[in-house]
């Protein structure tokens, strides 16, 4: 499979050559929207159906029993259990570390106001299935779940044709404490979620990527109140490589994002032409030894390989795609990412590859795709709490205050504001 390469493009084609293999919106929410009606007024019953229709599986419990969580422990590897446990430390330091201090700002005298995080009291969190068992999905954001303090977490993912969870997911789940686990996936589980089933508690706010559906199940349960990390949908790359770049270091990291799935997308921008021709073979090769080889195979149909003239274009070209995850796999990458404003996650140097950050560096992979990386940001322990505003005034600060609230509320002609302060001037006398 090659990825054709485009050489010298001019900017007004910029915007379709960057384009993301996506389905129409509109033919997405018609798809979609039936299903969550069906849950939320059918709730468990037409959970159990779709996982029928969709994974192939009837299932007679929706929930993961404790019995599955034991076994599961006995069928992970203990190399795999150590990986897991190193993974968990590393990401639990990093989002430990996004704490913020409580301060308290004295803005005049008598007058204090301060800011708290509060944990989100119920979160969602899905996990995609299908053709990989995403445990570091589960990593992702089980941890900050936790570290934030949040009192119940729900976790949803699609059973295999057994009706099993793999066993490392488990293994995951309950190493986090996490023992809601629901074997549900999909738009239906995103609607489970957002409305509550007999199995199924309902939550405030859902995480966590998948395919196009449970994009736009997300999107449209956000729009009833539901709040959402973000419209994560399907997984993209794009590396900028320059004449130091290994070739097969740039093949092995576009293969790496394009074997997550079929609607991925991986980008290599370059203004080193030879690179074009030596990446390409070294992704042929690598490609045919690759168990999903034809995952991947269609990826890079959706892909391309771009030479451009100099760095101010490569600059301007990565701010616009607004990738998901930016390798930047040249020589002088510091001074290169300080011109970035627009990625979700940015892997710096010849010896940074994207799967540091998918498993087990410490940062959160959950991250903005399809270009919303241009307003939004990864997910964090800020993700998993709210902050609530506080203030305090003492009667000093009210004689000190008052005055200017009472000019303002006059002059929106909101009396009944102007009033709440003067009767306590009047009191003060």
């Amino acid at each position: 499979m090659n990825i054709q390469p485009i050489v010298y493009p001019e900017r007004e084609n910029w915007a379709s050559l960057l384009a993301r293999p996506m389905m129409n919106a509109a033919s997405l929410f018609d798809i979609v929207h039936p299903i969550l009606h069906r849950i939320r007024e059918e709730k468990d019953d037409a959970l159990i159906d779709f996982t029928q229709r969709f994974d192939g599986v009837k299932l007679d419990s929706l929930r993961v029993g404790e019995a599955e969580f034991e076994a599961a422990r006995s069928l992970v590897p203990k190399s795999l259990k150590a990986a897991i446990r190193q993974a968990k430390a590393n990401i639990m330091a990093f989002h430990e570390a996004q704490h913020e201090p409580l301060v308290e700002v004295e803005t005049m005298a008598g007058v204090r106001c301060w800011r708290k995080s509060v944990a989100i009291q119920k979160v969602g969190l899905y996990i995609p299935g299908g053709t990989a068992p995403l445990f570091s999905t589960i990593l992702m954001l089980g941890v900050p779940a936790v570290v934030a303090g949040c009192k119940e977490i729900v976790m949803c993912s699609p059973p295999d044709k057994n009706g099993q969870i793999h066993p490392a997911m488990l293994y995951t789940a309950e190493l986090l404490g996490i023992k809601t686990f629901i074997k549900a996936g999909g738009a239906q589980a995103i609607a489970a979620m957002a409305y509550g089933t007999e199995s199924v508690p309902g939550v405030f706010k859902i995480f966590g990527p998948g395919n196009q559906y449970v994009t736009a199940a997300k999107q449209l349960v956000s729009q009833e109140g539901i709040a959402i990390d973000m419209p994560a949908g399907p997984s993209e790359l794009a590396v900028v490589a320059d004449a130091s770049a290994n070739p097969d270091f740039v093949a092995a990291d576009l293969l790496s994002q394009a074997e997550h799935g079929t609607d991925s997308q991986v980008l290599l921008v370059t203004t080193h032409e030879p690179l074009l021709e030596q990446v390409q073979q070294s992704v042929g090769k690598q490609l045919e030894v690759l168990p999903r080889k034809e995952i991947a195979a269609k990826a890079l149909a959706n892909s391309r390989m771009i030479l451009l003239k100099n760095q101010e274009e490569v600059v301007e070209m990565i701010n616009a795609y607004a990738p998901e995850h930016l390798i930047l796999a040249v020589a002088d990458d510091e001074f290169l990412a300080a011109q970035i404003t627009d990625a979700g996650s940015v892997f710096l140097g010849h010896y940074t590859p994207e799967s540091a950050g998918d498993y087990a560096s410490g940062t959160n992979h959950t991250l903005p795709t399809n270009g919303h990386a241009r307003a939004y940001s990864g997910v964090s322990l800020d993700s998993f709490v709210k902050k609530i505003t506080f203030q305090k005034l003492t009667p000093e600060g009210i004689r000190n205050l008052g005055p200017t609230v009472e000019v303002m509320a006059d002059g929106e002609e909101l009396t009944a504001h102007e009033r709440a302060v003067s009767v306590r001037l009047q009191y003060l006398g």
